[in-house]
């Protein structure tokens, strides 16, 4: 019964990998259920009896992804900028193209925009834990626009444009993070 159980985890498990290669190189559009089973070394069937449906599939694969991903931010409130950018953005070189390409596809499927509003409601509240000491003291709007500006200069699109756009190395990237964040007057 044991080893049943392990197989079918570990066929589960060879699934939904095929599917996050296949959302690293394809559009959601062109994933296939039978590129899927393809990828996995099984029966479209077996992905099926599974995950019962293509949109399934998609979910737990999403909810699989997501869970790694939100797992690996790790350091919340070490007390230092540094710390706690360098983090983010190991972060985002294991995950920030995948989170790209969610993101430019998000209008085009309700599971992808229900996913990607949840990332981002998750990073709203992640900067106020990692940044709590730069906030503290702050009320009302100011502390509304304080969160705001942390989250926008912490944001996906600001390490896509430093790393991708202009090519900065790896500690640049996060030098620059830490000084726009430092620049906001009250850094950690």
């Amino acid at each position: 019964m044991q080893a049943r159980a392990e197989t079918t985890a570990a066929t589960r498990g060879r699934i939904l990998e095929a599917v996050e290669a296949a959302f690293d190189e394809l559009l959601i559009d062109e994933i296939t259920l039978a590129g899927i089973a393809r990828r996995a070394g099984v029966s479209v069937q077996t992905v099926l009896r599974h995950f019962d449906s293509r949109e399934g599939l998609f979910m737990a694969t999403l909810q699989h992804t997501s869970e790694r991903m939100l797992s690996s931010r790790g350091i919340e409130r070490s007390g230092e900028t540094g710390e706690v950018v360098g983090n983010l953005v190991d972060h985002y070189e294991e995950f920030g193209d995948r989170i790209l390409r969610m993101l430019s596809q998000e209008d085009r499927h309700a599971e992808l925009q229900m996913i990607t509003d949840l990332g981002r409601a998750f990073h709203v509240e992640w900067c106020k834990r990692a940044f709590a000491p730069a906030l503290r003291g702050l009320r009302g709007a100011q502390r509304r626009r304080r969160v705001a500006q942390i989250a926008a200069l912490t944001d996906v699109y600001v390490w896509k444009l430093l790393r991708r756009d202009r090519d900065l190395g790896l500690a640049q990237t996060k030098l620059a993070i830490c000084d726009l964040i430092e620049g906001l007057g009250n850094p950690l």
